[in-house]
């Protein structure tokens, strides 16, 4: 090989390494771009996947159990609040020594197996005293009435879980039919402004209960 042609090779290599190394520089430039892109949308992903949902938080949703008649309940075991959220409705109000009178009622009328089964319900809770208020004898009859009994129990139900913002101004229909009218503020509340929520936004496994001093009587 003659020393022209040798010097021909080398210009031809010169020329091709200039062309080429801008290439790579400007691929190298774009590859770490991306790779920086990539790292920060990952980042983004996994900030937004950590992050707390919004809304999340306990709200009136959420609120605790509150009412005077509250303080009486158990703090422990099957019939305290946690006790209570672990059982359907009729069970867990079985646990509740202040509500026997309305567990008697509800097996007497054959509605355990309807409340325990119904979803998201709201009861309205009649205590042993608000029973007391009724006459014996009117109460005894009642009590032996199971169409009577019935009438009167399913209609202290509402089809779906009311909150306390709910009842503040409110008419719900009931599974006996006919509607029922809720008022109040600030956790003290009225149902058909004769029965006084004494124990408000008790959860139980399918319904949410609030406990009234008096029993709600429908319309004939």
């Amino acid at each position: 090989m003659n020393e022209q042609t040798r010097r021909f090779r080398r210009a031809a290599v010169a020329v091709a390494a200039a062309a080429v190394l801008p290439l790579a520089l400007t691929a190298c430039s774009d590859d770490s771009g991306d790779s920086g892109d990539k790292a920060a949308g990952t980042s983004a992903s996994t900030a937004a996947e950590s992050a707390p949902a919004e809304g999340t938080a306990g709200g009136k949703d959420g609120a605790e159990p509150f009412g005077p008649a509250c303080s009486s309940v158990p703090k422990e075991g099957a019939g305290s609040f946690d006790g209570m959220a672990e059982d359907p409705v009729a069970t867990a109000a079985s646990h509740n020594p202040a509500l026997s009178t309305l567990v008697t009622a509800v097996q007497k009328a054959g509605l355990v197996d309807t409340l325990n089964n119904a979803q998201d319900i709201t009861v309205f809770a009649p205590t042993n005293d608000a029973f007391a208020k009724i006459p014996k004898a009117d109460l005894d009859k009642v009590l032996a009435d199971k169409e009577q009994l019935t009438k009167i129990l399913t209609y202290h139900v509402v089809g779906k879980r009311l909150t306390p913002a709910q009842l503040q101004d409110g008419t719900y229909d009931t599974l006996e039919k006919s509607a029922l009218t809720t008022s109040g503020a600030d956790e003290s509340y009225t149902v058909n402004d004769s029965a006084d929520v004494v124990c408000g936004n008790v959860r139980t496994a399918n319904a949410t209960v609030y406990i009234v001093d008096t029993v709600l009587m429908p319309e004939k």
